[in-house]
């Protein structure tokens, strides 16, 4: 198992600042926030994806991939009743398959829950089937990138759209392509499923399971709240789970570095292996 930290809680930071703060707290890797990078990252500079991409590897860190794919951006959404929005979100997704390639990536997390909301008087499988075009597509682009993208379930707070992990599964299979994948984060389970995220994880049995996100449903890190994670760690190892962890929150706490030092404690605490100290 290896672990990572999303680089959006280091806020206005230079990503080698962020690199070498990671580095330092003993991380393996970094998962980026496209808006962090740039107000349009489609239209990066081959220069300035290049210097991103050195701010962590001289550090020592890989770039695990994207989350927050569609954060800050307007006009878009893979569910929209509109074809022609359908076929902007595509091609703009496809632009961050290149941009992930081009980082040295290697997933994509799609949560962006106000660009897959139901518009009104949709239904659930018109939004389905138009998404499964999206995610067909884009996952063609993938594919050929050697990019994994993955759909998270999220609460019905944030969206009306993929709220547990079986409606996941089911767009999975839709889309029936290798690079078309599952994330699963422990405060969206939380909020979201019928059972504990343990329990969850073990009735998805690691089928499609490709990204995890740590965190607490109060929004701060792993082991930094209620939320057990010795049951969560001991399902991720019973469904043969051996991919990256990435600690995501959202709330400002006791600040950036204090969150990083604390979940990987947790994290390595719980997962032991090369970590365990």
């Amino acid at each position: 198992m290896r672990f990572a930290v999303c680089n959006e809680m280091f806020k206005d930071w230079a990503q080698t600042g962020i690199a070498a703060r990671a580095k330092a707290l003993g991380y393996d890797g970094v998962e980026l926030a496209p808006f962090t990078l740039s107000p349009d990252p489609t239209r990066m500079k081959p220069s300035e994806v290049r210097e991103v991409r050195e701010a962590y590897e001289n550090a020592g860190l890989d770039i695990v991939g994207l989350h927050w794919l569609l954060a800050r951006t307007q006009g878009l959404s893979i569910t929209s009743p509109d074809d022609t929005v359908l076929d902007r979100t595509a091609g703009y997704l496809r632009i961050l398959v290149s941009l992930c390639s081009d980082l040295g990536g290697q997933l994509m997390v799609f949560g962006s829950p106000a660009q897959r909301d139901l518009a009104s008087g949709q239904s659930f499988d018109d939004g389905f089937a138009r998404a499964t075009r999206v995610f067909r597509e884009v996952s063609v682009a993938a594919g050929a990138a050697g990019i994994s993208v993955l759909i998270e379930p999220l609460t019905k707070v944030e969206t009306n759209f993929i709220n547990t992990m079986e409606e996941g599964v089911r767009l999975v299979e839709a889309v029936g392509h290798a690079n078309f994948r599952l994330h699963l984060d422990i405060k969206a389970m939380r909020g979201a499923e019928p059972k504990s995220p343990a329990e969850t994880i073990l009735a998805e049995g690691g089928r499609y399971l490709h990204h995890f996100h740590a965190n607490d449903p109060n929004l701060l890190g792993p082991g930094m709240g209620d939320e057990d994670i010795a049951p969560i760690a001991a399902a991720l190892k019973a469904v043969g789970y051996d991919r990256w962890i990435s600690v995501e929150t959202f709330a400002p706490g006791p600040g950036p570095e204090e969150i990083a030092r604390l979940s990987l404690e947790t994290l390595n605490r719980h997962f032991g292996g090369a970590h365990a100290h």
